[in-house]
């Protein structure tokens, strides 16, 4: 039966969802608050200058792959893809870094040139990686989190083991050498916790990592996001923007409507693709089924300090994708986790896509754009975020035997205040929540409101969890849901 549906938000998740419901021939709405759709993943211009405001790294070509795949569709029809090499580097000291390659065998070269042994050891890790990201697509992300037998398969059985040790532990017992522990804890560091609270069975991400490549939409990110758009539009769906969403209304226990700058528009389903805590507050108190001391107790990804940087000349001893591991990585992740605070020395990223991308930056010319990690919830003001630019920005300049600041045109930041006031984000977070033992799967926040008939929730503070692949997987999970209950 077709309905109306209004979905709160334009992230990725929200624009899965709504391309699913659509093509299931329901009346699809997208409500979105700003100006542009996208969520996080929204496009920055200036002065000729292309940024990417969120997500940078394309991993997992496989599940955009299936996404289009489902609308018959092939991610090539609306866009291209770059394969990077080097993948990234790593940074340790002056003009002292590990460059990744775009290949397996290269990689385990390079381990072994490291640390003799390694090389035969991170095959066999690489390995059961591969096994476990193979059990994770096909028999655990897919699945709506709705029941712990979800998990409970032959398959998994067979891994239980991995899910009460921790990949910083299994890493450790493997290799020695410090700079090759990093590489390897640093992607599981996209699920939200520190690798010592991520289960081993998390390891999948080391093969989306090594195994599967790093990967770059010919003109960013936002490639994504015009391609779901467009794939939208196809299949019928309207977009709404500067359309802020102030109140869920609810009848007899059932969505009715929703508040619109004022305006009540009628709706059969309501999904929030928005922060989830955000949108409860959305409802009277009685229809809200997690409390704030809940909240408060959840492990949530970090925050983020962000800059996007014109500089007027190409930059020098550096790749696509950097990471600046120079300083302590775990005193780093107390700072965020333990006693959150701004950390003495920051661990940052640097992506300069104007590298691949020649329509980032003007000819002649690189942007920039450099994150610091940072704990949620934490003080946020313009003096420590120039007190952090100019902390990184010295250490860009001495690790990569350069001089960069006085080449700057313009720099524009975004931190935890920011994720708040453009994306109701709890406590500023910029992930999500962490994809910890205890809030994997069936443990984390429901997609199908316990409280309220045809409310929906989808994206990073749901099932499956954190990141760009995950949310394209929430909201065709979602859909499915709406599709059997509403």
């Amino acid at each position: 039966m077709k309905k109306d549906i209004k979905i709160i938000g334009s992230g990725f998740s929200a624009l899965s969802a709504a391309c699913y419901l659509a093509k299931n021939g329901h009346n699809v709405t997208v409500l979105e608050k700003n100006e542009s759709i996208g969520g996080r993943a929204r496009q920055l211009k200036k002065e000729g200058f292309t940024f990417d405001m969120g997500p940078s790294w394309y991993w997992m070509p496989d599940v955009f792959d299936r996404f289009f795949a489902d609308f018959g569709k092939k991610t090539t029809d609306y866009y291209q893809l770059i394969k990077l090499n080097p993948a990234y580097r790593v940074y340790y000291g002056i003009n002292d870094f590990i460059t990744i390659a775009d290949n397996l065998e290269e990689i385990i070269s390079d381990f072994e040139s490291i640390e003799k042994g390694s090389g035969s050891l991170l095959r066999d890790f690489i390995g059961e990686a591969k096994s476990n990201y193979g059990i994770a697509i096909k028999d655990l992300v897919y699945r709506p989190g709705v029941s712990p037998l979800e998990l409970i398969t032959l398959e998994t059985a067979k891994k239980v083991g991995q899910f009460f040790s921790n990949i910083s532990k299994d890493v450790r017992k493997k290799f020695k050498s410090q700079r090759l522990i990093q590489i390897l804890e640093f992607p599981v560091l996209f699920l939200g916790a520190k690798p010592s609270d991520t289960p081993s069975f998390y390891s999948f991400m080391n093969y989306a990592d090594f195994g599967m490549g790093t990967w770059h939409p010919k003109t960013g990110m936002f490639d994504v996001v015009r391609a779901m758009e467009s794939l939208a539009l196809e299949l019928g769906v309207t977009f709404r923007t500067n359309a802020n969403v102030e109140k869920i209304n609810i009848h007899n226990n059932k969505v009715k409507s929703l508040i619109i700058n004022g305006q009540e528009i009628e709706a059969d389903v309501v999904l929030s693709g928005a922060d989830y805590h955000h949108t409860e507050t959305l409802l009277d108190q009685k229809y809200r089924a997690y409390s704030e001391e809940y909240w408060n107790s959840r492990v949530f990804a970090p925050s983020s300090l962000l800059f996007y940087v014109g500089f007027n000349k190409k930059i020098k001893n550096i790749s696509h994708h950097a990471l600046f591991f120079d300083v302590d990585f775990n005193q780093h992740a107390k700072d965020i986790y333990d006693d959150p605070k701004w950390p003495e020395e920051p661990l940052f990223y640097a992506n300069f896509p104007s590298i691949t991308d020649a329509t980032a930056a003007p000819v002649g010319m690189e942007s920039g754009f450099f994150l610091v990690p940072l704990a949620p919830g934490i003080n946020d003001t313009e003096e420590l975020r120039e007190q952090y630019f100019d902390k990184i920005i010295d250490r860009f300049e001495l690790l990569t035997e350069q001089s960069v600041k006085k080449n700057i045109i313009f720099k524009s930041s975004f931190c935890k205040n920011d994720f708040v006031s453009e994306y109701n984000s709890y406590k500023g977070n910029a992930y999500g929540m962490a994809n910890t033992l205890l809030q994997t799967a069936f443990l984390r926040p429901k997609l199908k409101s316990k409280k309220v008939e045809n409310l929906y929730f989808t994206g990073q503070l749901t099932v499956p969890g954190p990141g760009v692949p995950p949310a394209l997987i929430s909201g065709k999970l979602v859909s499915e849901l709406i599709e059997k209950y509403s």
